[in-house]
Formats: structure tokens, sequence, C-alpha cells
């Protein structure tokens, strides 16, 4: 991202959805089935899942870097629009693509957050953020084979400030894309069909914004990918614990707002604005 892509440029997101706890139809972009009883998550349909996580993390991550590495080896050629653009281009891309496979989460931050809120299974989020960051390891691994020597650009992301100021950007950059993924994808009163656009919108806008601060990753599985590979941990908790808070805090606000059309006495009632979104785990 033009002058600040030295090394917290431009960012990925990874999207998901799931299926809403007072619908009766799955939206196009639902997610997962969790496995009931005592039944094994090592079943074929989940291990498609997990492919499928693993494929698209490392399709939003390569093409995300990628845009990074380019613009900085290249004379700053793509520039920072450009590089949120492919950002938020690739997400949708992929939200489309493997959705209606595994949700296309592509980010431990949106496993975790759904799952938090009873609309995944807590028993499948290990698995699929071991996906996640493979996916991810995967990507940055392959750009540095392609890009080494003088072209060897680190693509991860850093803080160019203090670590507060990073913190916090990520904090509300990653609640801002959870609440409008929480909306569009899980509320049955939502355009589900519009949900990956909304979503690639979002991480486009902010990596607009967040880019040149924090590097606007939004996902831990983006930024340990490049970290990894290339041994650079600089301000590493701020990509794991702000994405993480930021985007358990977006659902849960999500959650609560989307039920203010029923009475305060069955709202206040304890647990019961979570027994819907229980009801609906076996079918996640």
């Amino acid at each position: 991202m033009a002058e600040i892509l030295g090394q917290n440029n431009g960012n990925h997101e990874v999207a998901m959805n799931v299926k809403d706890a007072d619908s009766h139809r799955i939206p196009p972009l639902s997610v997962s089935e969790s496995v009931e009883g005592s039944a094994s998550c090592l079943n074929l349909p989940f291990v498609q899942k997990m492919i499928a996580e693993v494929l698209g993390t490392y399709f939003v991550v390569f093409a995300g870097c990628a845009a990074v590495v380019v613009n900085l080896d290249k004379g700053k050629i793509i520039t920072l629009p450009g590089i949120s653009i492919v950002w938020g281009l690739v997400v949708m891309v992929m939200v489309y693509s493997v959705g209606h496979i595994s949700g296309a989460h592509f980010n431990p931050a949106v496993t975790i957050a759904f799952a938090s809120c009873r609309r995944f299974p807590w028993k499948q989020v290990p698995a699929y953020i071991f996906c996640q960051v493979l996916g991810s390891v995967l990507a940055s691994g392959t750009l540095r084979l392609i890009f080494n020597g003088k072209q060897d650009q680190f693509a991860g992301t850093a803080p160019t400030g203090t670590d507060l100021q990073s913190f916090v950007v990520e904090f509300i950059i990653t609640f801002y894309l959870m609440f409008v993924i929480s909306g569009v994808a899980t509320d049955n009163r939502a355009i589900g069909e519009l949900a990956g656009l909304a979503v690639g919108s979002t991480v486009l806008l902010n990596v607009m914004f967040a880019g040149p601060i924090s590097g606007a990753s939004m996902n831990p599985a983006r930024t340990l990918g490049p970290a990894i590979v290339s041994n650079h941990y600089k301000g590493i908790w701020i990509y794991i614990v702000g994405p993480i808070s930021g985007a358990v805090s977006g659902a849960w606000v999500y959650n609560i707002i989307r039920f203010t059309d029923k009475p305060l006495r069955e709202i206040t009632k304890s647990g019961s604005f979570l027994k819907g979104a229980g009801r609906s785990n076996g079918r996640l």
C-alpha cells in the first residue's frame, strides 16, 4: 500500500455465514452443519469443509499479500486503493465460491466469534483454526518462493505507530467487519445473496483507512502466515488479541440488537436470547 506498504499493507479478511436461529431457510452462504451427538467430526463432509477452509484462506492470503509484494517491488505501482480492492474482491469471490461448503470463515476470529454465540460448534473450532493458519502459511510460503532475493518483501502486518494505536484500530475494524457479517449472513431478514458483496466491501473500506496504521489485518491467520514464513513477529499479540476481541464483541452486539422486537421481559430472561441460537446448533 503506497508508502505504508513497507511492512503493514493491505490485509484481508475473511467472512463467514451461518444459519439464523429463527429462520426456516438456509442463507445462501450458510455455514457448516455441526456433528451431532457423539458422532465424530472426522467424517467426509467435515473433511471437505476443512479442505475448503484451507483453499479459501490460501487464495485470500495469496492474492492480498501478492498485491502488497508486487506493489513494494514495482515502485508502488498498485497503490493503497489497488491493494484495498484486491483484498475486498478476493474475499468476496471466495465467500461466493466456498461459503456454501464451509461457511467461508477464513479467519480464526470469525470462527471463535460465532462459536461464542453458539452459532458454530466449539468442537470444530480447533480444526477450523488449524486449516486457516495452514492456508495462510502455505500462501505466504508460495509467495516467498516466487519472490525471493531482492524481490523478497515482507507482506505481513506491523504497527506503524504505537502498539496501543494499532490494537484499538484492529479492534474497531474487526468489530465493524463481524457486525456486518452477523447482519448480512445470519439474519433471515437480510438479503443473504448480497452477503459476499457486503463483507468484501467492508474489507475494502477497512484496508483503505486502517492499512497505513496497523496493516488492517482483521484476521490472526492473515498475520500469522507471513510472520511464520518471514520469522517476523513484531507486535504479533496485537493481531491475535485485537481481532478476536473485536469479532466476539461485534457478534454479541448484533445478537443483542437482533432481538429488540421481543418483549423486554423475554430478552432479559436468563440466557433467553441465546436459547434460540442454541437450538440451531445442530443445524449449523
